[in-house]
């Protein structure tokens, strides 16, 4: 049953008119005040995931609990139809489960606050941060165990819970949730900061409703609202075509033997609003690569989208709901049945706006991106230096973002914005390992009149015995490229031990043992090349040999022929791009997946009668091939 709302005062708020200047100052106050969130939280976490990476999401909501600012889209109202509870003044909730929210947070490391906030009886706003936990206990260290059957082998599960109570703190509560956890000390930091960002906002938002007045604020918040679903209106009418269109990408693997996974999108307009269908999905994993996907949270995917490609200077908030029906079908990969697993639930999570970017793109292929958001890369490192201590790291890495419409795609960097690596100096000041080399692939970004960006080679020396895990894509299905441009070079991670035997790894592995000296090369995938490759200036590609972006080898992918270390030969770049041109066909195509998928899958594996995700996987044929590129 929905959540009971008490108030001391059920007086309703009165709409009134705002002025542009007035609404102006309350947008820009409440981004503020969401920046500010992040500020605290960084400065009072402990763990590298949310202190040095930002893996956190801030978000204020207006009184019914629909986002005015942040970034994943309002979780509120699923947490008020399924919270069998009363919601007061003084009260803070918590939790972490995502069968709980509808899959609003996605697996149980991501701890979640929220804040209703009281102003003379009355809710006037809800603040809320959620962030994701290094560890919160379960089978493997890191609480993300690719073997996962289930949810309950996943760590702690946090139903939603009154962390403070009318006022009062749940110190018992925590005591025991924190005896759960590898890290007690970082999760209980983690969870103070989550409590104070919220604290933080929900202080600025009284302040606008005392300098305002409470209804001009919530008139203000109605507002923003209603342009914002005015803005996404024009841009579905414009861009989004009635005929249906259709897309699928493939998560590589569930690290369990099987693969690959398609995930299907269909899109089309009907009555004004657009329809995502993902029918045509394959089933749920027995792994833990399943994404409970939040329909609202897809909505937010989608707006992004199209605010970020077609006009940034919209702001994001949860107004155009009501113009996105999203279906998704039940006891599919993004919506399991419980308890599937969910904890690797990241690769499906980027591939949605690789898809998105080759839906949206058919009707409009000016405004179409290459593939390269793809997954989100990660390291597990763990054990006990010599004096008994335990260690244990976890960090995401970056790849290449795809060639765009408006330039290159930038070189290693993550999916999410607002996300930074961890440091080298924190990683070997804090952890028994050492950086060897931290630089991009040359050639890894596919190439393109806009060069996809490359992938990262970081080189781990392991300084103590220990595990490690990695959990990472695109290591079997490339990155493709659009408008002509190449694909993208796939992952690869090599495991060479202390005696130089080198070993070319899977990108979903766990409990691997390594020894002092043992390195690893984590290396990331390479965004999509956008547009026709010999029509970039080839000064501009003899720049990026001398940079090391690009070999010289690599530069002929251009049709660019460099002599000594980053000249053109112009007579010879003529002549090769005119036999380049003239070897290929005279219409290049939209998309470019590089080898057939269905070619690589009965390559990889050695049959193909059987549909993924049912015949088992390519144990070592990929790697190998892998390799030999």
């Amino acid at each position: 049953m929905p959540a009971t709302i008490i108030q001391a005062n059920e007086t309703p708020f009165t709409n009134v008119a705002i002025d542009p200047v007035t609404l102006d100052i309350i947008e820009n106050a409440l981004r503020n005040a969401r920046v500010e969130m992040d500020t605290t939280l960084v400065r009072t976490a402990m763990s590298p995931g949310i202190r040095e990476q930002g893996d956190a999401f801030p978000l204020i909501a207006d009184h019914k609990g629909r986002m005015i600012v942040g970034q994943f889209g309002s979780y509120i109202g699923p947490f008020l139809d399924n919270f069998d509870g009363t919601v007061e003044d003084g009260d803070m909730i918590f939790l972490s489960d995502p069968y709980s929210v509808e899959g609003a947070i996605s697996h149980n490391n991501d701890w979640l606050v929220l804040l209703p906030v009281f102003k003379d009886g009355r809710i006037i706003a809800y603040t809320s941060m959620f962030g994701h936990q290094s560890d919160i206990g379960g089978k493997v260290a890191g609480s993300m165990p690719i073997d996962a059957h289930s949810i309950f082998e996943e760590g702690v599960r946090i139903p939603p819970v009154k962390i403070w109570r009318k006022g009062e703190y749940n110190a018992d509560l925590i005591k025991l949730i924190m005896h759960q956890t590898r890290t007690p000390e970082w999760c209980k930091a983690d969870l103070n900061a989550l409590i104070a960002s919220c604290r933080v906002a929900a202080k600025r938002v009284v302040e606008m409703a005392e300098r305002f007045g409470d209804d001009v604020f919530v008139s203000a918040c109605e507002n923003l609202l209603a342009r914002n679903h005015r803005a996404m209106k024009s841009l579905i009418d414009s861009a989004i075509g009635e005929e249906p269109v259709s897309f699928e990408d493939y998560i590589c693997d569930d690290g369990m033997g099987f693969g690959p996974y398609k995930i299907k999108c269909t899109m089309w307009r009907e009555n004004g609003k657009v329809v995502l269908d993902f029918a045509g999905t394959d089933p749920q994993s027995k792994g833990s690569i399943n994404f409970l996907l939040n329909e609202n949270m897809m909505r937010m995917f989608f707006g992004i989208y199209m605010i970020m490609v077609f006009d940034p200077q919209i702001l994001f908030n949860d107004g155009y709901y009501d113009l996105i029906d999203v279906r998704i079908p039940e006891g599919s990969l993004l919506k399991p049945k419980f308890p599937a697993a969910l904890s690797g639930r990241t690769h499906a999570l980027g591939r949605l706006f690789d898809i998105l970017g080759g839906l949206l793109g058919q009707k409009t292929p000016e405004f179409l991106n290459a593939a390269g958001f793809s997954s989100s890369p990660h390291l597990f490192y763990s054990g006990a230096k010599p004096d008994g201590e335990w260690f244990q790291l976890f960090q995401i890495g970056f790849g290449g973002i795809p060639g765009r419409p408006l330039g290159d795609g930038p070189d290693g960097h993550s999916l999410w914005p607002n996300f930074t690596n961890v440091p080298n100096e924190f990683l070997e000041r804090y952890f028994p390992l050492r950086i060897e080399r931290y630089e991009t692939v040359a050639d890894s970004g596919g190439a393109g009149l806009h060069r996809g960006g490359n992938g990262i080679l970081m080189t781990y020396r392991f300084l103590e015995p220990g595990q490690i895990a990695i959990h990472d894509d695109r290591w079997f299905v490339p990155p493709w490229g659009v408008n002509g441009g190449a694909p993208g070079a796939r992952a690869t991670k090599i495991l060479r031990k202390a005696d130089g035997t080198e070993t070319v790894v899977g990108n979903k592995l766990e409990d691997i043992e390594v020894e002092a000296g043992d390195e690893l090369d984590f290396i990331t995938w390479g965004g999509g090349g956008w547009g026709d490759p010999l029509e970039r200036d080839p000064a501009l590609v003899a720049k990026e040999v001398g940079q090391g972006l690009v070999s010289a080898k690599g530069a002929r992918a251009y049709g660019v022929v460099i002599v000594g270390d980053d000249t053109v030969d112009e007579t010879a770049t003529t002549a090769l791009r005119a036999q380049m041109r003239f070897a290929r066909p005279a219409e290049l195509p939209l998309f470019n997946y590089g080898p057939a998928l269905d070619e690589l899958r009965a390559n990889a594996l050695g049959e193909t009668g059987l549909p993924a995700p049912i015949a088992p996987r390519w144990k070592s044929v990929v790697p190998l091939a892998i390799a030999a590129e």
